[in-house]
């Protein structure tokens, strides 16, 4: 078996453990996401559709709210997976998306209610994790 080693010096990239329960409440039982937020409080994606379904109905408090609390969840489920501050975290890999839309969408909120710095860091936080989610994201 060959392993590939990061010829750059940077960390390895990040790639979250999957929850295929939530995603299974999620696709198969149509649960909505506040109901898959509830079952699993770590699943960063129900606290992202939450964001986006509140943003999109103008609630921008709200969605700064739920966006902050997934990015939150999954600052800790990044630590949890070896994730050290800084490096990789792509976006082709399914489990990541959840905390990286949550970044958007905090993002955008912040940008919504005048966090000026708060928009800047975390669209620049975003594109440093993840140049494919940036590119998608920020739209």
């Amino acid at each position: 078996m060959t392993t590939h080693k990061n010829l750059l010096g940077g960390p390895d990239p990040t790639l979250l453990p999957e929850n295929e329960e939530a995603y299974r409440l999620l696709g198969e039982e149509s649960r909505s996401p506040a109901e898959v937020a509830a079952a699993h409080p770590t699943f960063s994606l129900a606290w992202a559709m939450l964001a986006d379904d509140a943003f999109e109905a103008g609630r921008v408090i709200e969605s700064y709210a739920y966006a902050r609390t997934g990015y939150h969840r999954g600052l800790d489920a990044l630590r949890r997976a070896g994730w050290k501050g800084h490096g990789p975290i792509p976006w082709e890999h399914r489990a990541n998306r959840g905390f990286l839309r949550c970044l958007a969408a905090l993002a955008r909120a912040a940008g919504e209610i005048g966090e000026q710095d708060e928009y800047e860091r975390c669209w620049q936080f975003l594109k440093d994790s993840s140049e494919e989610a940036y590119a998608e994201l920020k739209r």
